[in-house]
């Protein structure tokens, strides 16, 4: 009996390992951290989650697994969407997006021509406060779906985000 125990622990170890990894990166306090590091390089206050939001998000998601596009959901949140294969995870989603940092300027409230900043804009936006976050894995591709929805919404014509 005693080496059933001995040998079940290391089974044990690595089925939690396998939990954590698989879980990595994707918790709540990961997609604050990472919006949360991005917004305080600009001097713009926490986001913080928000239960229904996350609820709309993961609502949403749900509805994508079946084909992975990452089209708008047109509801009444800001949004950001990712799609990324093999370990893509939520914290990879959100670094994607304040990667187009690079091609905001701020000075001119625009997008260097050809590159896209908006979902770096809607990140850093000071009137989003809240966030909801959801990763799906698509049933016809094995990729991994991604949303954040921004309560509330921003990247106003016009507005800077800061």
């Amino acid at each position: 009996m005693w080496s059933f125990k001995l040998s079940f622990a290391p089974i044990c170890f690595i089925a939690i390992a396998m939990f954590h990894n698989t879980h990595a990166q994707n918790s709540r306090q990961d997609y604050l951290d990472a919006h949360n590091a991005a917004r305080a390089k600009v001097s713009v206050g926490n986001l913080v989650w928000n239960a229904t939001v996350a609820t709309y998000a993961q609502n949403y998601a749900n509805q994508k697994i079946r084909d992975c596009n990452p089209a708008h959901s047109h509801g009444p949140y800001g949004e950001n969407l990712a799609e990324g294969s093999g370990t893509f995870t939520g914290t990879a989603a959100v670094n994607l997006w304040v990667m187009e940092k690079s091609y905001y300027d701020y000075t001119m409230n625009t997008c260097a021509r050809g590159h896209v900043c908006g979902h770096y804009t809607q990140i850093v936006w000071r009137n989003s406060v809240q966030l909801g976050c959801a990763r799906v894995q698509c049933t016809n591709n094995g990729r991994w779906f991604v949303i954040c929805s921004y309560y509330p919404r921003g990247n106003y014509v016009g507005q800077a985000p800061y």
